[in-house]
């Protein structure tokens, strides 16, 4: 199959498609879920640090970390390395499960927020204290790119339970 100028497999094609509906469903079943700073991770929620501290729940880096090892798929736990954990995708070709990231602060270089795309107009994200793990559109004045994980930089781990061979 001839996609651009690249070719892929069949295969490798259906493979990344099936990570990202992966980390898509598990980001979604974690919709109401408290924003807590540095909360969360591989193994799902978690006890928040500093401003987070007592609060059970997820930062938006712990939710994408989350939704995506349970594809296998092991992206880093923060903001700046999930930036550099696969290849960036115009944003005209975002699809189910990709990260989307955000750069809120000018003067500071990189993303300082990330979500997972559901569409091409929708994302689910833990957005920021006193809300909850939600569905928001995915056009905002500070997007700044997607990334794709598992294509490279990301690291793939079979799930523990079961799981998945790639």
């Amino acid at each position: 199959m001839v996609i651009g100028s690249a070719v892929h497999s069949v295969p490798a094609l259906a493979a990344r498609s099936a990570a990202g509906i992966i980390a898509v469903r598990a980001a979604i079943e974690m919709i109401g879920v408290p924003y807590t700073w540095g909360g969360g991770g591989v193994h799902g929620p978690g006890y928040g640090i500093g401003k987070g501290a007592g609060t059970w729940g997820f930062d938006c880096s712990g939710l994408t970390e989350y939704a995506w090892a349970q594809a296998g798929v092991r992206i880093g736990t923060t903001t700046k390395e999930q930036w550099r954990s696969g290849i960036r995708i115009p944003k005209e070709q975002v699809e189910p499960g990709d990260l989307v990231f955000y750069d809120s602060d000018t003067g500071s270089p990189g993303p300082e927020h990330v979500a997972i795309a559901l569409s091409a107009t929708r994302m689910v994200h833990a957005p920021y204290t006193g809300e909850f793990v939600r569905v928001d559109p995915l056009d905002r004045r500070t997007f700044l790119g997607v990334i794709r994980p598992g294509e490279s930089g990301g690291k793939r781990h079979a799930r523990r339970s079961g799981g998945f061979p790639w």
